[in-house]
């Protein structure tokens, strides 16, 4: 988050907009947003965009579409941020929404932390944002050793990354009257719910696909904070039959929830036109995808293997593969491609946030691919319906839910 000369005055002039706002809208209910990533420095690093960007320009994801409907009820949301490139709390604005963020530095036992984490993996060839299955070692019994202690090592940071302190210092300078956790699957739920109690403040959590604890460590404290939270927001029907059944929990205490999405602003334009301007031929058979390039949660080995069967039966047609987003696994991904030597791959591989321009390669599209393996209750193939897209999808978690109704519900 290296701040640019813009951007502290954004802040400095955002504090004193902080300070006129709190004053007219002390009253106002206020929810506090919190990300599940140790650092909101490691979700940006995965789609290569700077923090001045975030604030400028992003406009995806599960966050903002739950602040834009919070909104619409009347209430305030301020989103909270842990990042190791500040050292004392600090304010920034949304700019897209409004929205407030505060973002705290992390504990100094983080830090330490964080510098151990990174040796480690270094010595074992994992990279900081790999998930705990990337450990690279020949030896397996070795590899099978070490996969749960860095799994181990992960909760533990995540418990320590979240300052609890200031924390509390700041849901209060905000008059927040509740906590809102992305995940309740990931250890900051457990440290929020651990707050909560100490300040008297009610926690909610939502589901976005982490649907098991990360580590041993979590587990006993798991269903501690399941039992302990106010409310659980799940829009998957199989998801809330697992929490209720492992965590014995009544199904009152679940609030099935769809993640929100205004769709009208996510309206297509004529097919002819969106292919003109993207320079696809107007003949061609269009599949698009879009999303964080990362390629076993979101499936995108499985869409490459499906493409592979559609080019060699598909000889004499003209077929394109649209692919939209970057992320952490973008080399990866661009590797795969060129290893399988595959034709009518477009790819535009940068963080896109231009809602127009998403819009077009929407539209230009005959069928939108969603091959995930994990979600929670995914908005990318209500986007591509928005824009008059039917959807191909397989069948993650969520996805059942927005297609009770097969194909006339607009995918199979």
């Amino acid at each position: 988050m290296t701040k640019s000369s813009t951007l502290e005055r954004i802040e400095t002039s955002d504090t004193e907009l902080h300070q006129r706002y709190y004053s007219i809208n002390e009253s106002q209910p206020t929810i506090a947003l919190l990300h599940s990533y140790d650092l909101i420095d490691d979700f940006l690093d995965s789609i290569n965009i700077s923090f001045e960007e975030y604030c400028r320009d992003f406009i995806g994801s599960w966050t903002f579409g739950y602040v834009n409907a919070l909104k619409e009820a009347g209430v305030r949301t301020v989103l909270f941020c842990i990042s190791s490139t500040v050292d004392k709390p600090s304010r920034f604005i949304h700019q897209p929404t409004g929205t407030e963020m505060c973002v705290l530095p992390p504990s100094k036992m983080y830090r330490a932390y964080r510098a151990l984490r990174r040796k480690s993996l270094n010595m074992y060839g994992a990279k900081e944002n790999q998930s705990i299955k990337d450990i690279e070692d020949g030896n397996n019994i070795r590899r099978s050793f070490l996969t749960p202690l860095k799994d181990l090592a992960k909760s533990f940071g995540t418990y320590l990354s979240t300052p609890l302190g200031l924390l509390a210092k700041e849901l209060k300078r905000e008059n927040c009257q509740a906590i809102l956790c992305q995940e309740y699957e990931y250890a900051r739920f457990d440290a929020c719910v651990f707050l909560g109690k100490l300040i008297n403040l009610p926690v909610f959590a939502t589901f976005q696909g982490g649907d098991e604890t990360q580590s041993i460590l979590e587990a006993p404290l798991r269903q501690l904070s399941v039992n302990s939270c106010k409310s659980l927001i799940i829009a998957t029907l199989t998801e809330i039959e697992r929490v209720c059944n492992n965590y014995h929990i009544a199904s009152d205490k679940v609030a099935r929830i769809f993640n929100p999405l205004e769709i009208t602003t996510w309206q297509g334009i004529d097919r002819k036109q969106a292919r003109a301007i993207l320079e696809i031929p107007a003949d061609a058979k269009v599949i698009v995808w879009h999303g964080r390039v990362e390629i076993h949660r979101k499936g995108l080995d499985i869409l490459l293997d499906a493409w592979q069967q559609l080019c060699s039966h598909c000889h004499e047609t003209d077929i394109r593969l649209i692919i939209v987003g970057t992320g952490s696994e973008a080399n990866r991904l661009q590797q795969q491609i060129a290893n399988m030597e595959l034709r009518g791959v477009i790819w535009r591989n940068e963080f896109v946030s231009n809602r127009t321009i998403l819009q077009q390669y929407l539209s230009a599209a005959d069928v939108y691919a969603f091959p995930s393996r994990l979600e929670g209750f995914p908005v990318a193939p209500i986007e591509a319906m928005s824009c008059g897209v039917p959807v191909g999808a397989a069948d993650a978690p969520g996805v059942p839910d927005i297609f009770e109704g097969g194909e006339v519900d607009g995918g199979i």
